[in-house]
Order: structure tokens, then C-alpha cells, then sequence
């Protein structure tokens, strides 16, 4: 979101309740603080980060799990930023607000894909997105597994929330299940309309959202797929081929690729 926080900070936290709403405030035991050490989220807790969202200029909200040692399900991360695109900032033009919600397999194998994707929509409403993606992703600290793992499993994302905030800018991070585009990218693309006749997989649907933004499908779901099996997802390199002019590329350091890989990774539907 290329806006600076202040602009947006409700529709924030309509976001972050709906949230909260759909998986349960009692999945959410933790928050992390100024210093990134993890707080209870008790009632004094939720009060604190909902008044950083509402009256921060440059909120890090940073809500986690209810479980400390188990697995992480549930997790809620947003940074805004209150100068975005500011001429007299160096990197500003870079710079964006960024949110990310997670939810377990588990809720989409118990609730449906559409259940899931609706809630991703009521995420999005209230929200001026230039881009977003839902849908699977590797998710945890473990860098060489990730690493092992990424290439043979090309749908699965790898979200770097609080990097894409320094870097992203206007720019698209490629094909997912869900692909959300606003502006500028929707535009350039030529609308809805011309998105629609560029895009030819069985499954894929582009559905027209107000404020200037639609949301592309990449069929009914989410797909890891599997290059040693030979699913490399086609409609995904659909996507990516059409998308390509505004794709993101991220920082070529950093802790999960060597600058090779990184670049391989990100190119993975386009080479």
C-alpha cells in the first residue's frame, strides 16, 4: 500500500478485526514489543497495539500465536510507514506499508477453498493495495529447509513481510493462487478487460473489484505443485509472463538465498 499510514490506519485495524474475527482472539497469545521481545497479549496488550495502529506514524504491529512452543498458525504482522514516496527521503519511493495474515492448512482443508478466499477478499476490502497474494507459503525460521525444499515446490511462497516494506514500492511479487492489483500496475495492464483477454489456463478468473483493483484466480485451489512430478503450474507461468515488466526483485542478500538463487527463485514461472 503506497500510502503513508496515517491515511489508512482505520482501515487497518478493520483488516486486522476481521482477522482476529475469522481465526479467534483467543489463536493470538503473544505481541512483539518495541524491543522484540515477545509480550502477552492480554486486554492491556490488544489496547497498546490497536493504539500504535490508530495513532502511530510508523506502527510495527507484530501479534503471534497463542501456543509458545508448537507450531505457528496464527500471526498477524503490519509496517507502515508515514513518508512514503517523500522527495526529500532517500529509498522512499521503495518504501511501502505492508500487512500479512496467516492462517494453518488446516483452516483451508476444514473451511474450503472458497471459504478462504472470501476471507481474503474482506481482508483486502478496505485496503488502497497497488498488489497482495494469497495462498501457500513456507512459513517458519528454517532457511535450509526452505532452501531445499522452494524450488521443487514453485507455488509456495516465501513472504519477507518487513523487507518488502524497504523494497517493494509499486512493484508486483508475482503469481499466486489469489493475485490482487491495483494501481499503478492494473492500469498500465490496460484494466480489467485487458487483463481478462491475456489470460487463457482453464480455472483462471478475474473478478473486478472497486477503487480500481481486481483480484486474478488461479483456479478453485491453491497449488504447491511439483517440478520433480512435472506439475510447473501453468497458469502460474501464465500470470508470471504477463506480469513480468512489474516484478518485484528483492535484495540479492539475504538469509535464505545466494544472489544466483534469489534471482532463480524469483524467475521460477519465467525461465
Amino acid at each position: 500500500m503506497r500510502r503513508p499510514h496515517v491515511q489508512m490506519a482505520q482501515a487497518v485495524v478493520r483488516s486486522m478485526d476481521t482477522y482476529v474475527n475469522a481465526v479467534g482472539a483467543e489463536n493470538l497469545g503473544f505481541y512483539v514489543d518495541d524491543e522484540g521481545e515477545g509480550q502477552e497479549l492480554d486486554e492491556e496488550g490488544w489496547a497498546l497495539n490497536r493504539r500504535k495502529l490508530l495513532e502511530g506514524r510508523w506502527p510495527r504491529v507484530i501479534l503471534v500465536d497463542a501456543s509458545a512452543s508448537g507450531p505457528q498458525r496464527y500471526h498477524f504482522e503490519y509496517y507502515g510507514s508515514a513518508r512514503v514516496d517523500d522527495p526529500e527521503r532517500r529509498g522512499s519511493d521503495k518504501e511501502a506499508c505492508v500487512a500479512s495474515f496467516w492462517l494453518p492448512t488446516e483452516y483451508l482443508e476444514e473451511h474450503g477453498p472458497e471459504r478462504v478466499r472470501a476471507l481474503a477478499l474482506e481482508l483486502a476490502a478496505p485496503l488502497p493495495f497497488c498488489s497482495g497474494n494469497g495462498g501457500l507459503a513456507f512459513l517458519g525460521p528454517n532457511s535450509e529447509e526452505i532452501r531445499e525444499r522452494c524450488f521443487r515446490y514453485p507455488g509456495m511462497d516465501i513472504p519477507e513481510v518487513e523487507s518488502f516494506s524497504y523494497n517493494i514500492g509499486t512493484r508486483v511479487r508475482g503469481p499466486s493462487w489469489l493475485t490482487f492489483l491495483g494501481q499503478p500496475v492494473l492500469g498500465e495492464l490496460g484494466g480489467v478487460e485487458a487483463l481478462r483477454t491475456r489470460l487463457h489456463s482453464p480455472g483462471t478468473t478475474v473478478q473486478e473489484l472497486d477503487g480500481g483493483r481486481a483480484v486474478v484466480t488461479l483456479g478453485e485451489w491453491p497449488e504447491a505443485g511439483d517440478t520433480e512430478q512435472g506439475r510447473t503450474l501453468p497458469a502460474y507461468r501464465e500470470l508470471a509472463r504477463v506480469l513480468e515488466p512489474w516484478l518485484y526483485e528483492g535484495p540479492l542478500h539475504d538469509k535464505v538465498f545466494s544472489p544466483k538463487d534469489r534471482r532463480r527463485w524469483e524467475r521460477r514461472f519465467l525461465d
